[in-house]
């Protein structure tokens, strides 16, 4: 029986995709790694989710029932990657590239134990790794000591560099096309399906102008009507939108596996008297939630504010989820920096470099006056002495109610 190669190489395949970052961001953030390293004594790291192996070498994988890594010692940086891919991971990767074939069950394994040699004390992260993997590490590297590296990678990407605050304030600002072509698109009798393809279309073809060499994935809109409203990421349906409708506006560009967001609460040609002073309350909590987020802030007193502010119009108990988190290498799919988020039970303090949302949403159930959603969001950098807020898109009952057509 003819047997294939293990594994293959694509180095050469093309040429180096031009990257997001400069050499000297990515370096750093390599380097910030190896620290942390150096001082825990940890030979290699092996980073396996979406969101630290596209932060740490610019490669976003698609998984599709495959394993994938990246594998960073003192000495250098390498992706692993399936033959599925052919070339384009080692064209994305900042750094080196091995790619395993299909041939056998554990050439992953086999990839893996090129890299990290001897290895004794290895980082993994502890919050991606499943109880599979983490069996096969074991069986594969007897006598080799597993360190979680997922907290502190976490902690390194909270702090925003100049380049990446830049990245993230274009895409704000294409969040922003995508809600005018929401606006543009939205009318009695549309179907939801309709404004959302004009949206994700406008700000696909915004990212492709801005970013000629990135890759075009993942980008797109929530936009939701009616009871559709209730959740924050209720998926888009047919629902036409009728008269009286709230509405959801929910823009989500992404490049480089950096995603951004835009949120509105508009309603159709007409409000309730209910529906007006409900959506003024939620705008109410939004401009204060905006003020209160500066250096030395902690993200559970925040909340403890805001949420007097629901209390004192007996509307607490309709609020439906914290009022904002971290922005950067995320996405609805994966990643999330659990230690940056405006909840009670959170503590961390904000500090310059961060890049924070302020999404204050409430639910009024259905047969309620006033019932829906109503969801207000903005992006907002972290600066000595305040903040940046780098939405810039209208909010409220005098700009957010679409007139007839």
């Amino acid at each position: 029986m003819t047997e294939r190669e293990r594994l293959q190489s694509y180095v050469g395949n093309g040429q180096k995709a031009r990257p997001t970052f400069s050499d000297a961001e990515m370096g750093r953030r390599q380097n910030a790694i190896r620290a942390w390293m150096a001082e825990h004594e940890v030979d290699a790291a092996l980073f396996t989710s979406y969101h630290n192996i596209n932060y740490l070498s610019d490669f976003l994988y698609c998984q599709f029932g495959r394993r994938y890594g990246l594998v960073i010692d003192h000495q250098g940086a390498t992706t692993i990657s399936a033959g599925i891919d052919g070339g384009q991971p080692w064209r994305r990767s900042f750094g080196g590239n091995i790619t395993y074939t299909d041939w056998q069950r554990d050439n992953y394994f086999h990839a893996l134990r090129q890299l990290v040699g001897q290895a004794r004390r290895i980082g993994i992260e502890h919050d991606h790794v499943t109880v599979e993997l983490l069996a096969l590490l074991r069986a594969e590297f007897p006598g080799v000591e597993f360190i979680d590296i997922a907290a502190p990678a976490m902690r390194m990407r909270m702090i925003k560099s100049a380049e990446e605050i830049a990245f993230i304030t274009r895409l704000a600002a294409i969040a922003d096309e995508g809600g005018a072509a929401c606006l543009e698109a939205a009318a009695v009798g549309v179907p939801e399906h309709e404004v959302a393809l004009h949206s994700t279309a406008t700000m696909v073809r915004s990212i492709a102008r801005t970013w000629p060499d990135a890759e075009l994935m993942d980008t797109w809109t929530w936009f939701q009507s009616g009871i559709n409203t209730d959740g924050a990421h209720n998926p888009v349906t047919s629902r036409r939108i009728r008269r009286g409708d709230i509405l959801s506006l929910n823009c989500f560009p992404m490049a480089a596996g950096y995603y951004v967001a835009l949120e509105r609460t508009l309603f159709a040609e007409i409000a309730s008297d209910e529906h007006l002073r409900l959506w003024r309350i939620n705008c109410e909590v939004h401009d204060r939630g905006k003020a209160l987020l500066v250096p030395g802030a902690r993200c559970s007193d925040i909340a403890r504010e805001l949420n007097e502010i629901y209390a004192s119009h007996g509307l607490l108990r309709y609020r439906s989820f914290g009022y904002g988190h971290s922005f950067g290498v995320l996405c609805h799919y994966y990643g999330r920096e659990a230690g940056l988020e405006l909840r009670e039970d959170c503590d961390t303090v904000l500090e310059p470099g961060m890049v924070v949302s302020m999404e204050p949403m409430i639910t009024i159930p259905e047969g309620q006056p006033g019932a829906g959603g109503y969801r207000e969001h903005d992006i907002l950098v972290i600066e000595e002495g305040g903040n940046r807020n780098i939405t810039g898109f209208a909010y409220g009952p005098d700009h957010m109610i679409l007139p007839p057509r």
